[in-house]
């Protein structure tokens, strides 16, 4: 004859005593959820080592590698080879781009995935940059209500600041990044070795990005970066290796006070006010990611020297780094052409957007900065014209 301690599980009974405890309970029933997630971030030299970390990650769990179609032309052989060596593993591949990271992309993703035979102990890994780490980590978390994931991030971008985080989303006509959530990777393994297939604008286009850390929030990671930019541009494994490691540890300590970004009011967000609006109106293509955060630095420096909160000779430094890196800190050196009236427009639904907040990150020194929310439309047109966007007077 079973005892009760056979069949009862211990939720039940924990379930059950919690119950007995409380006879009366009151009106309101306070729902309580508490998470607090932790991954690894390697960064390796080597295809060998990389692939080792990535095993160990995915244990005996079957793998669904996302990926675009010029990663796996360079890299996906060797990488798929060595997977399916170890466990069960299927491919797909998008169109390369920004502008492919849609929600009618993931969609395809989904239902690639509902076809085969991943389950929820399962492991999607992201082979590709900024976008298929985006796209696909959003796609494993939407997928079976989430399944794990592992960032491969390929480019620089994804390296130093895409991959990291657990900030997935996919882009929409009114807005980058529109539709989209959080949920941390597995782990994230970077191997500076992707980097040599890299072209040099996407390349500079990643260092932008660690100049923004520097400048928010790291005078010895600038000082590094304007001391080694010849060694980095030409692609030096040992400052390569240095560069994404010290991104890693300023970006994990930022948003580990604010993972979920409760507040709107972060540092992160340096340029980006003006790059995804810029990125936006150009259609997510001719201006890359980091280009744009480039031109949104160099914009929102501009309202902080305007402001008297930044120096000259300090705007001067920001701006000389952005322009012997090779990137834009002025309109004709963008792409294509930009309609500064659109741009400015696009910045006002990210207004709307964000609850009626248009928050700039204004540099007053490097590694010190003040988040401001009363920037007004005439001070970011006369900024626009000082790097010559066109803008309609107000």
């Amino acid at each position: 004859m079973p005892t009760a301690a056979d069949v009862t599980s211990p939720d039940q009974m924990f379930v059950r005593d919690a119950i007995e405890l409380s006879p009366h309970p009151g009106p309101v029933v306070e729902g309580r959820a508490a998470r607090r997630d932790s991954y690894p971030i390697f960064v390796t030299k080597s295809a060998e080592e990389a692939l080792a970390r990535i095993g160990e990650l995915i244990g005996p769990a079957r793998v669904a590698v996302i990926s675009d179609k010029t990663v796996m032309r360079l890299h996906g052989r060797r990488f798929v080879d060595t997977l399916r060596g170890t466990t069960e593993i299927a491919v797909y591949s998008i169109s390369p781009g920004e502008s492919n990271k849609t929600l009618e992309t993931a969609a395809q993703l989904w239902d690639w995935l509902a076809a085969g035979s991943l389950g929820r102990r399962d492991v999607v890994v992201t082979l590709g940059g900024g976008v298929i780490n985006d796209l696909g980590g959003w796609v494993a978390s939407g997928y079976m209500r989430g399944v794990p994931y592992i960032n491969v991030p390929t480019t620089l971008v994804g390296q130093v600041d895409g991959a990291i985080g657990g900030k997935l989303a996919v882009n929409h006509g009114v807005a980058k990044n529109l539709i989209g959530g959080f949920q941390q990777p597995r782990g994230v393994v970077s191997n500076i070795g992707f980097l040599h297939t890299l072209d040099s604008r996407h390349l500079r286009a990643g260092i932008a990005e660690t100049i923004k850390k520097a400048i928010i929030a790291s005078p010895a990671y600038w000082d590094f970066i304007e001391g080694h930019i010849d060694d980095l541009l030409a692609r030096d494994p040992e400052a390569l290796q240095r560069l994404v490691t010290y991104a890693g540890v300023i970006k994990t300590l930022l948003i580990e006070r604010d993972p979920y970004e409760y507040d709107s009011r972060r540092t992160l967000g340096f340029g980006h006010a003006v790059a995804h609006a810029l990125e936006t109106v150009t259609g997510y293509g001719p201006v890359l990611h980091g280009e744009a955060v480039a031109f949104g630095m160099t914009i929102e420096a501009q309202i902080a020297l305007d402001r008297g909160l930044l120096s000259a000779d300090e705007f001067d430094r920001i701006t000389a780094l952005l322009r012997r890196t090779g990137l834009p800190t002025a309109s004709w050196e963008l792409n294509t052409g930009v309609d500064g009236n659109a741009v400015l427009e696009a910045m006002r639904k990210i207004k709307l957007i964000r609850g009626g907040g248009l928050r700039l990150v204004l540099p007053l020194a490097l590694g010190e900065t003040v988040i401001a929310d009363d920037v007004t439309d005439h001070e970011i047109s006369t900024a626009f014209r000082s790097v010559g966007l066109v803008v309609d007077e107000a």
